[in-house]
């Protein structure tokens, strides 16, 4: 990931990018860490500018998370770190497959998460898009 910290209010921000296709042509960045909290961009299984898990909605959830997470590992948290999720989905129907995806990762962790209901997302193939918070405290 390409990195930039700088201070900001007396706080160091580190902005990270991970080249996906969206980042520079819509200007944000993978995941933001200011002091001790960071945030996720939306993060969907794509993959090299490719939707990987098309038509699986579980399966797409798995790999926006291990994207997320990978992210998030990149500025020092950890799974056990993440407080809230949310995760957008392009049909109620993929409610049950999508929330045991997301159990199997953070079961134990419980952060607070928000589902919710969109009518799509920016490739037609992706069915999830998920974002990620954490909470390092001192670290």
């Amino acid at each position: 990931m390409s990195a930039r910290g700088v201070e900001e209010s007396g706080t160091t921000v580190t902005r990270l990018g991970s080249g996906g296709p969206w980042e520079a042509a819509y200007g944000y960045s993978r995941v933001v860490r200011a002091g001790d909290l960071a945030w996720t961009a939306g993060c969907t299984s794509t993959v090299d500018g490719v939707v990987t898990h098309v038509g699986d909605a579980a399966a797409q959830t798995a790999q926006a998370l291990r994207i997320g997470l990978a992210a998030l590992a990149e500025v020092g948290a950890q799974p056990a770190d993440v407080v809230r999720t949310r995760m957008y989905v392009t049909d109620r129907a993929y409610a049950d497959e999508v929330g045991r995806a997301h159990n199997a990762v953070f079961g134990a962790v419980r952060p607070a998460a928000t589902m919710v209901v969109v009518a799509g997302l920016i490739d037609p193939e992706q069915l999830v898009e998920v974002e990620l918070e954490a909470y390092l405290g001192e670290r």
